[in-house]
């Protein structure tokens, strides 16, 4: 019984090394061919050669449309678990850095937009309620380019709604505004906000005429009556779209920081020269 099984042991050891050799020979033997196809390549002249594609090169920058979306990025089970669940998985940089980037980024909506230029140009009384038209407008733009950079800029989006409407509730209240129409005016404004968003949406992926309908809607309260109101503020929101979508993804997610176009262009070719923001090691 032993020595059936020593034999069988020395047959199969025989047969791997007979069979390791072969595939040793295949191997040889292909790598032979291949060398013989390179070096008569090497004979052929390069004009007889035919490209199997062209690259594409351009310096145009991209609209939202014509923009690659952003791939889902992969996660575990226990991730998706945890994030079914209410909570946030483990993200690509630290949570507190993209929270204070998402608060920056509100406040580049707030402090960098000259509202009074806006009031005057699209003819909105000096109310809190068109600033806030004009804010949540801004702020809608911030999160349409936040959201093409997966997990991470979801989470941001989420904290520059929530630092808006903690402005929004310190406004009320330095205005002098009573708790209860704080809340009332709070409860409009949410609706408000949540319907441009979808409107605004709609019309980024749209024509023109849709884009229009939803600045009509939301921004001038369906109350303008110069067409040429509506037409300067679809080439703005158009070429601001183009140039924050421009802007490295990245730096956004640990800066925050971002740059408005003037509500009127004084150089149409300005807008092309993107600037790169600057951080330290920690992100900020």
């Amino acid at each position: 019984m032993f020595r059936r099984t020593l034999q069988s042991a020395v047959k199969s050891i025989f047969n791997v090394t007979v069979s390791r050799g072969a595939y040793a020979k295949v191997l040889e033997e292909g790598c032979f061919a291949r060398a013989s196809v390179a070096y008569q390549l090497t004979r052929v002249s390069p004009s007889t050669l035919t490209p199997c594609r062209t690259l594409h090169s351009t310096s145009q920058l991209l609209h939202v449309k014509q923009t690659p979306q952003h791939t889902e990025e992969e996660v575990g089970a226990f991730t998706k678990l945890i994030e079914a669940m209410g909570f946030t998985g483990p993200l690509k940089y630290n949570k507190w850095k993209i929270k204070i980037a998402a608060l920056r980024m509100y406040t580049c909506c707030v402090e960098r937009v000259n509202y009074d230029e806006f009031f005057e140009k699209c003819s909105l009384p000096d109310t809190l309620n068109s600033w806030f038209l004009v804010a949540q407008l801004h702020v809608w733009m911030c999160l349409v380019r936040m959201r093409q950079e997966g997990r991470e800029g979801k989470y941001m989006c989420r904290y520059v709604v929530h630092s808006m409407w903690e402005d929004v509730e310190q406004r009320s209240k330095i205005m002098g505004i009573d708790a209860i129409q704080r809340k009332e005016a709070t409860k409009a404004m949410t609706e408000t906000f949540y319907a441009a968003i979808f409107g605004y949406d709609e019309g980024i992926l749209s024509d023109d005429s849709v884009l229009a309908a939803a600045l009509w809607r939301n921004l001038f309260n369906c109350q303008c009556e110069d067409p040429k109101q509506l037409e300067h503020m679809v080439e703005y929101v158009r070429k601001q779209m183009q140039f924050i979508d421009a802007l490295d993804g990245d730096d956004l997610l640990l800066t925050g920081e971002v740059k408005w176009r003037p509500l009127v262009e004084e150089n149409a070719q300005s807008i092309l020269k993107v600037t790169t923001p600057t951080y330290n090691d920690a992100g900020l």
